[in-house]
């Protein structure tokens, strides 16, 4: 019988099911609802290993096997997961050296999820056998959309397992202990390694680590954590399942995988998203997420997770308004989303995410929140023809990228720098940030990437970079791109070592500039420049060579130094940025490069009246999403179809509304509505 696996025919509406929670009598219940809401699609096992293998190599399924069954005469799919991301208590007692150790080398106990060091050969073993025993079970299964591999990768270990992988990934890298001690620059402080025994994750020491170090250990916790994963791939594939394989990127203020590298290892990309602040920025979130994962994608990408009624702020959880939940979601699709899962279905009666958000909360289906979800359901089915994507693949268009790089990110958290405040993540969503209020389209690249199709790249904050990423940002510039780089970009090689001779060493000469000294400034401590611009956290003592200068810091002791400047090139320009500008700075100047480029906005009027326009590509056609974010209705007009309300050739939004038009061939225009 063929899989209902995912597939471009629908977009895919559920979340997070934990039957195991609940009794038999509230899985009708549940049942029940998700008909009502036209759920089609749950995640089910995620953290279910000590209800699957009570004990060491016995297996208990006949209540997933009735889960299932119960979920099939629903007509609801669902994504299986392999439950590795928290072994049960029996695993850690019969096997504690595969507990994690901290930098500190405190051991991770067991009582909370995520316990298990990822080169620990039991814990890989356990991995192995429990993905096997699913795939065997379930991996021809008629409902079974996709497997859900591990859930958010990212423990990270210290420990002797650790380390002795570790000098295994390293020999492979260097071949020699004389290449490494090279690279690692290990003549400073006395640190030149004679056997690769002597060699220790980063744990912690009594003063700062060696950078080189540091970075190479985030590497391999990324390939070692890849390998694990392509471990229970390998298992679920010689079972004969043939059901396509994902595993859930998580991105807040860490990250420990390289994703470029992990997307090419999956059949669907997918990510878990929530927001970091319940202001208009989480509108941008949402799109600098969906941006990212689609680019990683090359195409259609899977939400796996979000919260649909709360958002984490510090230390509360503010409420996400029903609209909004709405909003969040038409927002990641319309950005090449296939879907609209949540974290969770039932929100839990207890346990350690007990206020966690869900689709059906504590209040139940008598509330203002699940009647959203009810609406939600109804409108994605509305707009289901929206998901077949273009025989290319491609379902956003742009002409401006950003460079994203995981090495960059890891590379900016070295300790010691000029300004250990300056973060990789701020920075990427800064410029992220200036480009979604300018109304555009934005995709991300991998260094080397093929760009020939962008008219504007932008580099933010790449401290390291290769000689490779130098050569290519040359080529780009020449064949007529218009690249910016700003601060804190091209410092340093690979190996993070700085390049002597001025700032920035890589890409001195593409730029055509001479930093002699950065000055790094307080928290706070702006400076103006003389195009009316401000500028702060960073700054540089910068000679114009061969660019021109753009604009100057206006006063204090680098008053008439160039501040920004570009340069000419073949066909296209290189522009550097010295100064972390201040976003509503950034925002104009980015817009300037962008009009010069040549980048249009896809809805040139609609952000000046609070309605976010984004563009999704289909097999047959352009699908407009219009998110209205602003406080007043607004009127769009036009050629075309709301699939949501049915209004032909326009449509009133009123604050917090949403529209899905198939679009026609005439331009749109927007107006208040008086």
């Amino acid at each position: 019988m063929p899989h209902t696996q995912y597939a471009p025919g629908q977009f895919l509406f559920g979340g997070d099911y934990n039957p195991e929670q609940w009794s038999r009598e509230t899985w009708a219940e549940d049942i029940a609802l998700m008909r009502r809401a036209k759920v089609n699609t749950v995640t089910i096992g995620v953290f279910s290993w000590a209800m699957l293998e009570p004990s060491e190599g016995e297996y208990d399924a006949a209540w997933l096997d009735d889960v299932i069954a119960g979920l099939g005469a629903a007509g609801i799919g669902f994504f299986l997961a392999t439950p590795t991301a928290s072994p049960p208590p029996w695993f850690t007692v019969a096997h504690p050296d595969a507990l994690p150790i901290r930098a500190d080398g405190t051991p991770v106990l067991h009582g909370s999820r995520d316990t298990y060091a990822i080169s620990a050969p039991a814990y890989r073993e356990a991995a192995r056998r429990i993905a096997r025993f699913l795939g065997e079970r379930y991996g021809t299964h008629p409902g079974l959309r996709g497997w859900h591999i591990h859930n958010e990768y990212g423990t990270v270990d210290y420990g002797p397992h650790a380390a002795r992988a570790f000098r295994e990934w390293l020999r492979a890298k260097y071949g020699s202990i004389e290449a490494l001690n090279t690279a690692w620059y290990t003549a400073f402080w006395s640190q030149r390694y004679g056997d690769w025994d002597q060699i220790l994750p980063p744990l912690q020491t009594q003063y700062l680590h060696n950078p080189a170090q540091l970075v190479d250990f985030r590497r391999f916790n990324s390939d070692e954590m890849l390998a694990a994963y392509g471990e229970q791939r390998s298992e679920i594939r010689a079972t004969g399942s043939t059901a396509p394989m994902t595993t859930n990127f998580m991105l807040p203020t860490w990250n420990f995988l390289d994703q470029w590298s992990w997307s090419a290892e999956q059949e669907v990309v997918s990510i878990d998203h929530y927001l970091d602040t319940d202001g208009p920025d989480g509108e941008t979130h949402v799109a600098y997420g969906s941006d990212l994962t689609r680019s990683w994608a090359g195409g259609p990408w899977l939400l796996m997770e979000q919260n649909a009624t709360g958002i984490r702020v510090g230390e509360q959880t503010l409420v996400k308004q029903p609209d909004r939940m709405i909003r969040n979601s038409l927002g990641y699709i319309a950005r090449g989303s296939q879907s609209s899962l949540f974290f969770q279905w039932r929100a839990s009666a207890a346990g350690s995410e007990l206020w966690h958000g869900a689709l059906v909360p504590h209040a139940g289906a008598d509330s203002q929140a699940f009647e959203a979800v009810v609406e939600l359901g109804g409108i994605l089915e509305k707009i289901a023809e929206v998901a077949a994507p273009p025989a290319d693949g491609v379902v956003v268009e742009s002409d401006v990228a950003v460079v994203w790089d995981a090495e960059g990110w890891w590379s900016l958290e070295t300790p010691h720098l000029p300004n250990d405040a300056i973060t990789y993540s701020d920075e990427v969503r800064a410029a992220h940030r200036a480009l979604w209020r300018g109304g555009h389209a934005v995709d991300f690249v991998a260094p080397g990437a093929d760009v020939s199709r962008y008219r504007m790249l932008v580099v933010p904050a790449l401290y390291a970079i290769t000689a490779a990423t130098v050569d290519w940002l040359e080529e780009y510039v020449r064949a007529g791109g218009h690249l910016v780089v700003t601060f804190a970009t091209g410092l340093a090689d690979e190996n993070q070592r700085i390049v002597p001779g001025g700032y920035p060493g890589m890409l001195r000469d593409l730029l055509g500039i001479r930093g002699e000294q950065i000055l790094p400034r307080a928290d706070g401590d702006t400076v103006p420049l003389s195009n009316g611009m401000t500028g702060g956290s960073w700054t540089e003592l910068l000679h114009a060579e061969t660019a021109e200068v753009v604009t100057r810091y206006e006063s204090g002791p680098l008053a008439g130094v160039p501040a920004i400047t570009r340069r000419e090139l073949g066909e296209g320009s290189a522009t550097y940025v010295s100064t972390k500008l201040e976003q509503e700075s950034l925002d104009a100047f980015l817009a300037g490069v962008a009009s010069t480029a040549g980048v249009e906005a896809v809805f040139p009027d609609s952000r000046a009246f609070g309605v976010e326009a984004i563009r999704r590509r289909g097999a047959d056609g352009d699908y407009l999403f219009l998110l209205h974010h602003g406080g007043r209705p607004v009127r769009v007009d036009g050629e075309g179809v709301d699939l949501i309300s049915g209004a032909v050739d326009g449509v009133v939004l009123q604050p917090g509304a949403v529209a899905v038009i198939r679009e026609g061939s005439a331009a749109w225009s927007i107006a208040a509505v008086s």
